[in-house]
C-alpha cells in the first residue's frame, strides 16, 4: 500500500513495478552462491579452522555408541574374541570398563571444545561478513541517483540493510556449516552401521524413501507458506510505515478505525501464512518421529531376533570378519539403536535448513539486485574544473522525470526537439526548451504556479538529473563533466521543509564537515539571527536533536538550515521555498539573514509570495515547463504579462486579508 501511494501520489514516478520482497528463490543457486563465498576471501583461516573442527566434531560424536559396543562384547557379555578396541583394553573387566569411561569422557570434552570452536569462529566471521556486506550496500544506496529513491520505496531499502543481511549471517552460520557438519556425521553413522552389520543398517535405512516423500511434500507446502509469509511481512512494513508517518492525518481526519480495520486484514493475511507453516511443522515433525521410530522397532525386532540365534563361534566370527559374517551381538544391537536415534534427528532438521537456505537465497537474490543496479549519474573519469565565478546557464534544456527506453528516447528526440515538428504526447515534459543565465554575484529568482518546474531547475543544477536534451552549465563547465563532488559542493540549499539529523545542533550545522571550527558554527548561527536561541538552550550548540529535529519549531529548524547552508561557505546559494512556511517573525529573521547570506554569491531564490523576490537581479517566470518571461520585477510588471497577474493576483489577496482583519468582530 505504500508502494502504490508513493506512486500514485508523486508524479515523478512511474508505476509501480512488482515487488521483490516476496520472491522465494531457489533453495540453492549456484551462481549466488559463487558471489557469497568471496565474502569468505579476508577469513580464510577462520573459515578453514571452523571446517576442520566440523570434520573432527563429526567424528568424535559417533564415537559414543561404538565405545559402548566394545563395552558390551568385551565386559558385560563377551562374546570370546576381542575387536580391535577390545585388544587394546585391560583384560580386568572393572579396569576395562573404566577405561572405556574415560574414552567416552574424553570423546565428550573433545566435542565440547570442537563445538565451541566451530560456534565462536563462525559467529565472528558471520558478524565481519554482515558489517562488510551492510558497509558495501549503504555505500552504494549513498552512490545512486535522486531518481533511484524516487521509484524505490524506503522500506524496501532498510529490509536490504537489516532483514536480508541477517538472512545470509544465518545461512554462513548455521545453514551451510551445519549441513557439512550433518553430511559428515550422517556419512560417518552408515559406515560404521554398514560395517558393524549391513543387513541390519539396510533394514534401519528402509524407511528413508518415506521420508524423502514426506520431506519434500513439507517443503512445497512451506514454499507457498514462506512466499506468502514474505509478501504479507513486507505488506505490514510498508503499511505501519505509511501510517506511522502520517499518523496526524489519521488522526486529524478521524481515521483511526478505518486504518485499524486495513491494518487487520493486511495483519490477518500474515497470520493466515504462518499458521499454515504450523501445521506443515506440526505434521511433519510426528511423522518422521513415527518413521525413525519404526526404522528402530524393525532394528530391535530383527537384531533381537539375531541375537538369540547368533553363537558365540559366530559372533567371534562376525568381529573378526564383519561384512562376509553379519552376526548381530548384544553390543551392535544396542550401538545400532543409538545410532539410528543420531541418525534420524539431523533429518527432522532438514526442513530448518532447507528454510534458512531458501530465505538466504532470496536475499541474496535481492542484495544482489541492488548491488548491480548502476549509478546512472557518476562522475567522469577525466572532469573538467569551471572557473568558479559561479555563473549558471541553461541551454534550450529539455527534461522529463519519465524513464525512457532508447525508442522512446530516439522518438523524442526526433519529434520533440526539432521545432518544426509537434512534441511526442507519450512523453510528459517538466521542462522545455528552458534557456536563460545567471551571472556571477547575481540574485535570481523564479517564480510560477506548483507544476511549473521551478524546483526541477535547481535540481538539474546539482546534477540530481540529467538532461535528456541540452546543456546545463555551472562556472562554465557542463554539469555533465564535472566530479560530482566538487560540484555539489559548491551549492548551499535551504529547503522548504527542513531536515534535522538525530545528534546535536553542532552537529547538524557541521553535517560531518571537519573542517568548520566551532567558532565557524556559531558565527553561522549569529549571521542567521539563531544564536540567541540556541544559547537559550540547556547545552547550547551541544543541545541533543531528536529525529527530524521533532523537538524544535519549523521556524527554528529552518533557522538551522540557514546556519548549516552558509557554514560550508557555498559559491551558490539556492533557496526554495524557505519562508514559505515561517511565522511572520521567523521570516523577518528570514529576510534580514538572507541579505546577508546572498552578498557576494550567486543566489537562487524559488518563492510563492512576490514580495520576496522583488529586489532580485533577474526573475524567471516558469508556465508549465516553459520559461514565459525574464527580467526584474519594474520590467516583468511593465510588459503585464504572467508576472503582472500573479502580482496582482497576490495583491489582490493581501488587500482582501487586511480588510478581513479590519472589521470589527
Amino acid at each position: 500500500m505504500a508502494d502504490q501511494a508513493q506512486n500514485t501520489a508523486d508524479p515523478k514516478k512511474p508505476a509501480a513495478t512488482k515487488p521483490d520482497d516476496d520472491v522465494v528463490g531457489k533453495v540453492y543457486d549456484s551462481r549466488l552462491m559463487g558471489r557469497l563465498v568471496k565474502y569468505l576471501g579476508p577469513y580464510k583461516l577462520q573459515v578453514g579452522t571452523s571446517l576442520a573442527a566440523i570434520i573432527l566434531n563429526s567424528t568424535t560424536a559417533v564415537a559414543g555408541p561404538f565405545l559402548v559396543k566394545a563395552a558390551v562384547d568385551t565386559y558385560l557379555a563377551p562374546i570370546g574374541t576381542l575387536s580391535w578396541l577390545g585388544r587394546h583394553l585391560s583384560r580386568n573387566p572393572s579396569t576395562g570398563i573404566t577405561e572405556i569411561g574415560a574414552l567416552y569422557l574424553g570423546a565428550l570434552s573433545l566435542t565440547f571444545f570442537l563445538e565451541f570452536v566451530q560456534t565462536y569462529i563462525m559467529q565472528w566471521t558471520g558478524q565481519k561478513i554482515m558489517f562488510d556486506l551492510r558497509s558495501q550496500i549503504f555505500r552504494h544506496i549513498q552512490s545512486m541517483h535522486i531518481a533511484f529513491f524516487d521509484r524505490t520505496p524506503v522500506g524496501r531499502l532498510v529490509t536490504r540493510v537489516t532483514s536480508d543481511v541477517d538472512a545470509l549471517n544465518e545461512m554462513f552460520t548455521s545453514g551451510v556449516l551445519a549441513i557439512f557438519e550433518d553430511i559428515f556425521t550422517l556419512a560417518w553413522i552408515v559406515g560404521i552401521m554398514l560395517w558393524m552389520s549391513w543387513p541390519l543398517a539396510l533394514l534401519a535405512l528402509s524407511v528413508i524413501p518415506a521420508i524423502l516423500y514426506a520431506t519434500k511434500r513439507f517443503r512445497d507446502h512451506v514454499r507457498d507458506s514462506y512466499r506468502r509469509q514474505r509478501a504479507a511481512t513486507a505488506k505490514i512494513n510498508s503499511f505501519t510505515q505509511e501510517y506511522v508517518s502520517g499518523m496526524s492525518v489519521v488522526q486529524l481526519f478521524n481515521r483511526e478505525a478505518r486504518a485499524f480495520k486495513d491494518f487487520s486484514a493486511v495483519n490477518h493475511e500474515n497470520k493466515l501464512a504462518w499458521t499454515d507453516a504450523i501445521f506443515a511443522y506440526a505434521l511433519y515433525y510426528p511423522v518422521v518421529e513415527l518413521l525413525s521410530s519404526i526404522a528402530i522397532a524393525l532394528v530391535i525386532w530383527r537384531g533381537g531376533i539375531a541375537v538369540l540365534h547368533a553363537s558365540p563361534a559366530l559372533a567371534a566370527l562376525a568381529t573378526q570378519h564383519p561384512l562376509t559374517h553379519p552376526v548381530v551381538t548384544i553390543g551392535i544391537l544396542i550401538a545400532f539403536i543409538q545410532y539410528a536415534q543420531r541418525f534420524f534427528r539431523p533429518i527432522q532438521d532438514l526442513s530448518d535448513k532447507y528454510n534458512i537456505l531458501q530465505s538466504a537465497m532470496a536475499a541474496a537474490e535481492r542484495i544482489f539486485k541492488l548491488l548491480d543496479t548502476p549509478a546512472e549519474i557518476v562522475s567522469p573519469s577525466l572532469p573538467k574544473k569551471g572557473n568558479g565565478t559561479g555563473s549558471i546557464e541553461f541551454r534550450n534544456v529539455w527534461f522529463t522525470y519519465q524513464q525512457l527506453s532508447e525508442e522512446d528516447a530516439f522518438f523524442a528526440a526526433q519529434t520533440t526537439f526539432d521545432p518544426t515538428l509537434q512534441p511526442n504526447p507519450n512523453i510528459e515534459w517538466i521542462l522545455r526548451g528552458v534557456s536563460f543565465t545567471i551571472h556571477p554575484d547575481e540574485t535570481a529568482a523564479i517564480v510560477g504556479h506548483t507544476g511549473a518546474g521551478k524546483t526541477t531547475i535547481t535540481a538539474l543544477m546539482m546534477r540530481f538529473y540529467d538532461v535528456q536534451a541540452g546543456q546545463v552549465l555551472v562556472d562554465g563547465v557542463d554539469v555533465r563533466e564535472q566530479d560530482l563532488i566538487s560540484l555539489r559542493r559548491r551549492f548551499g540549499v535551504v529547503l522548504q521543509d527542513p531536515f534535522l539529523f538525530s545528534g546535536t545542533i553542532a552537529q547538524n550545522i557541521r553535517l560531518g564537515s571537519d573542517w568548520i571550527t566551532d567558532q565557524e558554527v556559531e558565527n553561522a548561527a549569529e549571521e542567521v539571527n539563531v544564536a540567541d536561541f540556541i544559547q537559550t538552550l540547556p547545552s547550547a550548540f551541544a543541545e541533543p536533536v531528536l529525529e527530524r529535529g521533532s523537538t524544535l519549531s519549523t521556524g527554528q529548524k529552518q533557522l538551522i538550515s540557514f546556519a548549516r547552508a552558509l557554514a560550508h561557505r557555498p559559491g551558490i546559494l539556492i533557496l526554495d521555498e524557505a519562508t514559505s512556511s515561517v511565522d511572520t517573525d521567523t521570516e523577518l529573521r528570514v529576510r534580514i539573514a538572507l541579505e546577508r547570506m546572498i552578498t557576494g554569491r550567486t543566489s537562487v531564490l524559488i518563492a510563492h509570495r512576490l514580495s520576496t523576490v522583488q529586489t532580485a537581479d533577474t526573475i524567471l517566470v516558469m508556465h508549465k515547463g516553459l520559461l514565459r518571461e525574464q527580467g526584474t520585477h519594474q520590467e516583468l510588471l511593465a510588459e503585464r504579462g504572467l508576472y503582472y497577474k500573479l502580482y496582482q493576483l497576490q495583491y489582490k489577496d493581501q488587500e482582501l486579508g487586511a480588510a478581513s482583519q479590519a472589521v470589527p468582530a
